[in-house]
């Protein structure tokens, strides 16, 4: 692997210690912050629109489930093909849950060998967006604490004796380390692909987890000084943050983006799966 660097402290599996260089892309901790990118037109011109893809896949469905501020979520979910107690949230980019993420899902279901339930998040409550500018005016949108009320609502959903693990791309990103925050000693597993994470050391020290980070070095909303920021709150915490920076655009790890890398992208993906693997013990 290249550039290797451990950030924080080692991984207790001791497998993982991975490279820190930049950091990526769009997802922030607050309304304020978001507003900030989303009003930066070159940071929504720097998006461009997926490509176009039909979920064709019959392992899963959408599903509905109670949210602790009292109305109902959405989520699509792939039950495993034995009872388990082991559970995969994923988490969208800005373009919310389609169908590209609908097939992200499948993947980690199959490659985790069907052991884990997988839910895909709809973080958006049923909006997708297909070009920039809308994609930002979600984002936008998107009111913490409901965002915090659809993910209490899928731990809930799991169950008290779940064992959690998630991982999101880009505003997802970001979410997913909320979500291994919100979920606290059942938090077993993190994965950021290119998002932003926490800042406050003091809710870093509640994790439960370690977190591993993948990130596209060539986005320059997020610099390297913020990234060693990053390095920084998580050992005051006290918490394991191992990193890798790839040579590439934001949202390289992903096929329906123009930017795709597919060689950088299949090495961010086995980092992921080999992770997932080790902390959900599959």
């Amino acid at each position: 692997m290249k550039q290797l660097l451990i950030t924080a402290t080692l991984l207790a599996s001791g497998t993982f210690a991975f490279a820190q260089k930049n950091a990526s892309c769009c997802q922030m901790p607050n309304a304020d912050a978001m507003a900030r990118f989303v009003e930066d037109p070159t940071f929504v011109a720097s998006h461009a629109a997926p490509l176009p893809h039909v979920y064709a896949g019959k392992a899963g469905a959408m599903i509905t489930f109670a949210t602790p501020d009292g109305t109902k979520a959405n989520a699509f979910e792939i039950k495993a093909k034995q009872k388990s107690d082991k559970y995969l949230l994923v988490f969208q980019e800005w373009w919310g849950l389609n169908d590209h993420i609908k097939r992200e899902a499948e993947k980690y279901y199959n490659d985790l060998g069907g052991k884990v339930n997988v839910l895909a998040l709809d973080m958006y409550d049923g909006k997708i967006a297909t070009d920039a500018q809308t994609a930002g005016k979600y984002m936008n949108e998107a009111n913490a604490t409901r965002l915090d009320a659809i993910t209490k609502g899928a731990i809930a959903y799991a169950g008290k004796n779940a064992q959690i693990a998630s991982v999101g791309w880009c505003f997802g990103g970001g979410r997913s380390l909320q979500a291994a925050l919100l979920g606290g000693k059942q938090a077993v597993g993190c994965v950021m692909f290119y998002g932003m994470p926490e800042k406050d050391a003091n809710r870093l020290k509640t994790l439960n987890t370690d977190v591993l980070g993948l990130f596209a070095g060539r986005e320059k909303w997020i610099s390297p000084e913020v990234v060693a920021q990053i390095g920084k709150d998580m050992k005051t915490a006290g918490k394991t943050l191992a990193v890798k920076s790839f040579d590439a655009e934001n949202a390289f790890a992903n096929p329906s983006n123009p930017h795709f890398d597919k060689e950088k992208a299949e090495e961010a993906y086995k980092l992921s799966l080999d992770y997932l693997n080790t902390r959900l013990k599959v």
